[in-house]
């Protein structure tokens, strides 16, 4: 539900209108799908926000609970995190430190590496992570508000766009690689 009225026209639509006004043809199209894309990203976090705020958890947090949940040990070492994640290591060390002091996740040290530090997720990281699932799954998840259709094939899109943006290079059957523990 939006915090404010909602406006009676599009403003991207305008915008768009208004670069083919000024003489951006060839670039107003493309404006107008990455500003939707980014007023998109917006509302989004708007919405995983207030399902994962009574769970006291950040998308962000939200992400390296689950992340660890998927891994065989619960546990992943800080690089792999932020490699997984991407996202720099600040931020990685971030979420870890504000997981830690929730009592969600412990740094132990690596047992293949004795320089290494993993972040392991603890049983009530993983009962957070179980119950914001389930809010997120119904909150956030259930209803993007396109058909089952639509939601493939924006993610086709989406996922093109990050593949032609160097975001991940596909493997030759076109799978993810499993989650691995160190």
């Amino acid at each position: 539900m939006p915090e404010r009225e909602p406006l009676h026209f599009d403003p991207i639509a305008e915008a768009r209108r208004q670069w083919t006004l000024h003489g951006w043809h060839d670039a107003a199209p493309v404006m107008a799908v990455v500003t939707s894309v980014m007023r998109v990203q917006q509302l989004l976090l708007a919405r995983a926000d207030a399902a994962l705020r009574p769970f006291d958890l950040t998308f962000s947090r939200y992400e390296v609970l689950m992340l660890l949940s998927f891994s065989s040990r619960a546990a992943l070492p800080l690089g792999k995190i932020g490699e997984r994640l991407q996202v720099n290591p600040a931020s990685v060390t971030n979420a870890i430190d504000r997981l830690e002091e929730q009592g969600l996740v412990e740094r132990v040290p690596n047992p293949s590496d004795g320089r290494g530090t993993l972040a392991r997720l603890t049983a009530e990281g993983r009962a957070r992570a179980t119950e914001a699932t389930a809010a997120m799954n119904a909150q956030v998840f259930a209803d993007l508000g396109v058909g089952p259709g639509g939601v493939e094939h924006l993610f086709e899109l989406l996922r093109d766009l990050r593949r032609a943006a160097g975001d991940f290079i596909e493997g030759p059957t076109g799978s993810s690689p499993h989650v691995r523990a160190p």
